[in-house]
């Protein structure tokens, strides 16, 4: 490949390469092709780093630390600025020390992104009026996410909005800044965020699908981020709260009147995994589907420690799994059995009655396997076992998302508030009923 190449040939040429040809033609393309290549957008840019289709309000980035959110905003601006030369644009951020630091000047913000041809003397960047204008003219203006005042008059043709969730009066700052994208023929917001459940990003997100193209993506998702540095944060947190929503990009929500509040379950949370020698009674709770292509099977190992008032029921593992035909299912609760050499299964009979027990025992379980039917709604037969983590009677043995994520959707006096069906916490519940709240006969002394 010869300096002379096209730009845009050479970059559909060299996406197409595995990683060594690719570098070995970068070297011998010379240095104009080669810039080309470097600043080129489209060959470096990932799932999640731009919108799926273009007939959008407002697009939401929402995405855990380090996945390449401001990248992606910038080169969305810079794009904008050089269709629409007359374009006047808003930068808000928390406050305009972090539009400055992070959007304008930052290691991947508008003038680190720039062409060869948009560099600094050609982009006039003016720190003491908050303004910044581009090779083509197009200007973009500071504001603060703080100051929503500031947004009541001035229109724009397109904005970007960094970490709106740590905006101090967002509601405010957001809803003047929509009232003045009002400019040219496609008027846009790009809202490039870490999730947190504040009400001003929800409510951006409620906007409908219509509206809102919402994109994401976790922190290991970016190549570029130090390897080392992923590991150790997974491993600290993983599957935690905070894990999820800065390294994952999950919005995490507290539901109003939630039976396990994610403060409940953070508290309840002991360490990682704990091995079977330490509890003297493990139960295996299962809520089978009603079809092999409906909801998932619920498989949750519960374990106890201690007896009488000093008992503590502990989440150990689960194992629930969905696509599964009875006998997959059966198999699965088989081998988790064998792996926890647990004393007992619990399997709701509602859906199939004897049917539950002759599968489990077709597939070659032989301890015993106790049937029980649900009479009250799942958040009834939630409310015991809710009070056993309340009062730390019960515990959660390391990282459950899935399961985790039912739980807190299960409603005080209401009903489940989630995707599908909360078979895992269905399982769970009853395992941990079996295992801390069934009155067991024990041996008495008659005085006659």
């Amino acid at each position: 490949m010869k300096g002379s190449a096209d730009p845009a040939a050479l970059l559909a040429k060299l996406k197409a390469l595995p990683a060594e040809e690719r570098r070995t033609s970068l070297r011998a393309a010379g240095e104009v092709a080669a810039r080309a290549v470097n600043e080129g957008w489209p060959l470096w840019v990932r799932t999640g780093q731009r919108p799926t289709r273009e007939d959008w309000t407002v697009w939401v980035l929402m995405a855990g630390r380090g996945f390449g959110k401001t990248r992606a905003g910038a080169e969305w601006v810079l794009a904008k600025a050089r269709e629409v030369p007359e374009a006047k644009i808003a930068l808000v951020a928390a406050t305009p020390g972090e539009a400055r630091q992070v959007m304008i000047e930052g290691r991947s913000g508008l003038l680190a992104c720039a062409r060869s041809g948009e560099e600094r003397r050609q982009m006039r960047w003016a720190p003491g009026l908050g303004r910044l204008t581009f090779a083509s003219g197009a200007e973009a203006f500071v504001y603060s996410g703080a100051d929503g005042e500031s947004l009541r008059g001035p229109e724009h043709h397109f904005a970007w909005c960094d970490e709106l969730a740590k905006w101090r009066r967002a509601q405010a700052a957001w809803d003047n800044l929509m009232l003045g994208l009002r400019a040219g023929t496609q008027p846009q917001a790009v809202v490039t965020t870490t999730p947190r459940s504040v009400p001003a990003l929800k409510a951006v997100l409620a906007m409908g699908d219509g509206l809102v193209e919402e994109t994401g993506g976790r922190t290991r998702d970016n190549p570029h981020v130090a390897p080392l540095f992923v590991a150790t944060m997974e491993r600290l947190h993983g599957g935690t709260r905070l894990g999820r929503q800065e390294l994952d990009g999950v919005l995490i929500e507290d539901l109003e009147g939630a039976l396990f509040s994610r403060a409940l379950l953070e508290r309840a949370r002991q360490g990682g995994p704990l091995p079977r020698e330490g509890f003297t009674r493990v139960v295996i709770g299962v809520d089978p589907p009603a079809t092999a292509a409906g909801d998932e099977c619920g498989i949750v190992v519960c374990g106890r420690t201690g007896s009488g008032l000093e008992a503590v029921g502990f989440v150990l593992e689960d194992a629930s799994a969905g696509g599964l035909s009875p006998e997959q299912w059966a198999r699965r609760v088989a081998a988790v059995a064998e792996r926890w050499r647990a004393d007992r299964i619990v399997a709701e009979g509602n859906q199939g009655g004897e049917m539950v027990e002759a599968v489990l025992r077709g597939a070659g379980v032989r301890l015993p396997v106790k049937r029980v039917h649900a009479t009250v709604n799942k958040v009834r037969r939630a409310e015991p076992v809710a009070a056993l983590f309340e009062g730390g009677e019960a515990k959660l043995a390391g990282r459950f998302p899935k399961l985790e994520d039912q739980l807190a959707g299960l409603l005080v006096g209401g009903d489940y508030e989630g995707k599908g069906s909360p078979d895992r916490a269905d399982a769970l519940v009853w395992a941990m009923s079996e295992l801390m709240l069934t009155k067991r006969a024990e041996p008495r002394i008659r005085f006659l």
